[in-house]
This record gives C-alpha cells, structure tokens and sequence, in this order.
C-alpha cells in the first residue's frame, strides 16, 4: 500500500530538484487513516523551492498536502556522515553529467595479516578476515580538478576452509575498499550550485591527505597499514557494477 504514495511522491517533489531519499509511512492509529512522509533534497534550496510551492496543494490526491521544512536532524551530531559511493556517484552525474567526471583505481592491494593479528600466541583462529586497501583518483576534466581517496575494506571469512566463502569475502572486502576510497576522493570536491543552475567546483584543500602529494609509483609500493578508520559501511548501497573480479 505504500509504493503508491511513494512513487507518487518521488514524481511530484523530484522536478524541483535531485532527491536523496522519499520513504512514505502510515499514520499512527491515534492520528487516523493516512500517510505522512520525510523527504530529503541534497540541496536545501531546492528542499525550499518544492516546499513554497507543493504546500497547500493537490498534488495527487483530493485532500491538499501540508508541507513544512524539518530542520531538526536526530542523531546528527556536529559532523555529518559522508555519502556513500553511490551517492557520490549519483550526484556527480547530476550536476556534472555522465562524461564530466571519470574515477580510476591506482592500487587495490591484499593487505590481511600484515598487523600480525592473527598471530596471537599461537592460538588457534576460528574467523579469520581479509583486507584490501585502494587508492583510487577522481578526475573533474572540465574543471581541472583531481583528487584522491584511500580506504581500507574488511570482509569475515569465517574459518577460511570454504574456498568459495573465501572468494566471495575477498570480492566483498575489494569492493567495500573501493567505495570507500570513491567516497573519500568526493568528499574533497565542493560543488557550488547557483541561482540560474550553473555549477562551481572547488577544491576543499581542508581534507588533503599526505597520500594526495605522493607519486603513483610511490603509492604502489605502500602496502604496510599502521592505522585506518573502519567506520560501517553499508555495501547495499553501493553501486559498483563497473568493477570485474573475475580473474
């Protein structure tokens, strides 16, 4: 019962602007037969603009919409959570276009065992892990910019005797590896989106990395890991259907 409104909700709000998420709900039994939704921009102006103009009106029911802008973000503390790859990767096609951005992996290494903890006392391991660190560059041709972004994914292999769970957490950790190093190299780039619809892109220099100034030859020969941030990451949302572990 909820893919109509929803759908219809996404078509309605969607002409004002790219939309990041539309999730419809029922009303509480107190509150009556009905529906109420959160609706998310990526740009506050155009969360705005759809705002003015859907209040009040009959969208696509009988009964006129009451729309208001939610400001009070639960759970949000003073840094917000970065997007995801495919989010990246969805608001470059966006504002930039299909052609006006390209993204490249300059290394994707094994890195599993080389903090040594899997050595401990010689005890005998029942889950093991793998791990994959990318670095991986983000070119903006049209606006002369690149960028890049190093990430670490770890994927469970349990106790590593079915070659075929082998397989399949190397694949998931690589992947999760290269959407978070896409995810990083985007969190560099600030888009600027003005009034009559051009788009800026600036470079944040605020977020380099000291990898950023290293030569591709000096990135290849890094495999020791001292220290990253495994933040959770969520592969369902990952879109990275241009990727081929085959071999």
């Amino acid at each position: 019962p909820l893919v109509f409104p929803q759908h219809s909700l996404f078509l309605a709000f969607s002409k004002f602007g790219l939309l990041y998420s539309v999730r419809a709900h029922q009303n509480a039994a107190v509150a009556g037969p009905g529906y109420y939704a959160i609706i998310k921009f990526y740009s506050a102006g155009d969360a705005s603009r759809a705002q003015r103009a859907c209040n009040g009106q009959n969208l696509f029911q009988k009964s006129p919409l009451k729309v208001c802008i939610c400001n009070k973000q639960k759970g949000f503390q003073q840094q917000l959570p970065a997007l995801s790859s495919s989010k990246c990767q969805e608001l470059a096609n966006h504002y930039l276009g299909f052609n006006g951005w390209s993204s490249r992996i300059i290394t994707l290494q094994n890195v599993s065992g080389l903090d040594g903890e899997n050595e401990e006392l010689g005890k005998t391991i029942q889950h093991q892990s793998v791990k994959f660190l990318c670095t991986l560059e983000v070119t903006l041709p049209n606006h002369r910019i690149c960028t890049r972004g190093v990430a670490l994914g770890e994927a469970d292999v349990g106790n590593g005797e079915d070659p075929l769970e082998f397989l399949t957490a190397m694949k998931r950790a690589q992947k999760l590896a290269v959407g978070k190093a896409l995810s990083g190299a985007f969190q560099k780039i600030l888009l600027v989106v003005l009034e009559n619809g051009k788009v800026a892109v600036e470079y944040n220099s605020s977020l380099e990395e000291p990898t950023d100034s290293l030569a591709e030859e000096e990135l290849k020969g890094l495999v020791q890991v001292n220290e990253l941030s495994l933040e959770q990451f969520d592969l369902e949302e990952e879109v990275l259907s241009d990727l081929s572990f085959d071999d």
